[in-house]
């Protein structure tokens, strides 16, 4: 029975990531229409007829979260039953349900009555949280074999608080690339890393600000991010999950880095734009489960010089 709901945890966690790149592909190809400001039907049928490419993108879209929301509430009541032992269980199947919910009401009310590109910009990002919980939540029934014991970690105060600094402020960036991408202003500035679009100075308006806005976010968590891997392979060489678990986040933030500058030199190809909401996906769900183990750590020390693999 627990190799089913592993099994269950890897189609749910897969299914999710499908319903998050699906979103930004209908906002990318402009198909939050092609069902007319009906839902769930597609003008009035199932299927959409006639069929237009708009219109199979927006179906394909609501199909692929009516078959993940299923998964989600299996996954989370099966979990709720066979592991809610473990502390983080329940918590972690209440949020995949509630933000799954909240999800599916914010694209319903954009398709019946339209939002802002402010409230828009939401939407990928509680996507983002529904999909981390059901990653985590899948990392636990895997945990459940007790091949790894997160309490038996040694961390410094630093680690701690910079994990949940960067995870918190990743969050935000997130936000402000779906602002991007709702706003129309991927291109605003067509040169990289500046926007000098032929004539040097500050931003001339508001789509070049809120693009900047995003750079320069962006820039702020590689450095972030780079500052604790190079900790974590300083200090933590016999911590595997610290250690590599940074090396990876390292990894993915500066394969983000160079698809986020493709977007603009390719002039919004998209296969780079989806593979851009791929990447950032994997990273905040990658962020969101070393919160997890940095909160079961039981071992903090006050200075990395006290922990006892320290070089």
């Amino acid at each position: 029975m627990r190799t089913t709901l592993k099994w269950i945890g890897v189609l749910t966690t897969l299914s999710m990531m499908v319903v998050l790149i699906g979103g930004a592909l209908v906002t990318k190809t402009g198909s939050g229409l092609g069902c007319g400001h009906q839902w769930p039907l597609c003008d009035g049928k199932f299927f959409p007829d006639p069929l237009t490419v708009e219109s199979f993108i927006e179906w394909a879209h609501r199909f692929c979260t009516g078959i993940a929301s299923i998964l989600v509430f299996v996954l989370a009541i099966w979990s709720w039953f066979a592991i809610g032992h473990k502390k983080e269980t329940k918590f972690l199947a209440i949020v995949s349900v509630l933000f799954l919910l909240l999800q599916a009401f914010l694209g319903a009310a954009a398709v019946v009555w339209g939002q802002s590109d402010a409230i828009m910009a939401l939407h990928f990002g509680i996507s983002l949280i529904s999909f981390a919980s059901v990653l985590m939540l899948t990392l636990l029934i895997f945990e459940v074999d007790q091949k790894f014991d997160a309490s038996s970690l040694v961390l410094d105060k630093s680690m701690k608080w910079h994990t949940i600094g960067v995870t918190v402020y990743s969050y935000l960036v997130v936000y402000t690339g779906a602002l991007v991408r709702h706003m129309n202003a991927s291109l605003a500035c067509r040169d990289f890393p500046l926007c000098l679009n032929d004539s040097p100075g500050l931003p001339a308006n508001i789509y070049e600000w809120v693009q900047m806005l995003h750079r320069g976010a962006a820039a702020l968590i590689f450095v972030w991010i780079a500052y604790i891997a190079f900790q974590a392979m300083k200090y933590y060489k016999n911590q595997r999950v610290i250690y590599w678990g940074w090396i990876i986040a390292f990894i993915l933030i500066c394969l983000q880095a160079a698809s986020g500058a493709m977007i603009i030199f390719t002039r919004l190809n998209l296969q780079i734009s989806l593979l851009h909401n791929l990447i950032i996906s994997c990273l905040f769900g990658l962020l969101c489960y070393l919160n997890l183990v940095v909160g079961r750590t039981k071992q903090f020390v006050r200075k990395k010089k006290d922990l006892p693999f320290a070089g």
